[in-house]
């Protein structure tokens, strides 16, 4: 499996539903959209923090440890760090596999680690 990993102060967009070789017949993309509620209060933002060398490392080993249960073609994960405000993204996954039930299980897998194994903290802004 392809797999890149990147933490960015940028904003994050979408790349949109096309293949770069046309042998994945599914690819999902998912994007993590800061909310405007936090614990029950309006917010304007999120701010994150990462540890970044570790966060990276730590995600790529999440991803090459399921890809054992669920083989994909590729993943690219760029998660955002800084000031986040409502509406925009803090992460963008995007997989491609050959079948949409191993994307499905490695997103939801993969985002379920990534909040209890990478050291990327968020606060309240």
């Amino acid at each position: 499996m392809k797999i890149a990993v990147e933490i960015t102060y940028l904003p994050l967009s979408a790349q949109g539903v096309t293949t770069s070789d046309g042998a994945s017949g599914a690819v999902v993309e998912f994007a993590g959209v800061v909310r405007g509620e936090e614990d029950g209060r309006a917010i304007e933002a999120l701010n994150y923090e990462a540890y970044e060398d570790m966060a990276r490392s730590q995600m790529g080993k999440i991803l090459h440890d399921l890809e054992k249960n669920f083989p994909c073609d590729s993943v690219r994960v760029v998660h955002r760090v800084g000031r986040v405000p409502v509406g925009e993204a803090a992460i963008v996954v995007r997989i491609e596999a050959k079948h949409r039930s191993e994307a499905f299980g490695l997103l939801s897998a993969f985002m379920d680690r990534l909040k209890m194994d990478v050291p990327i903290w968020k606060s309240v802004s």
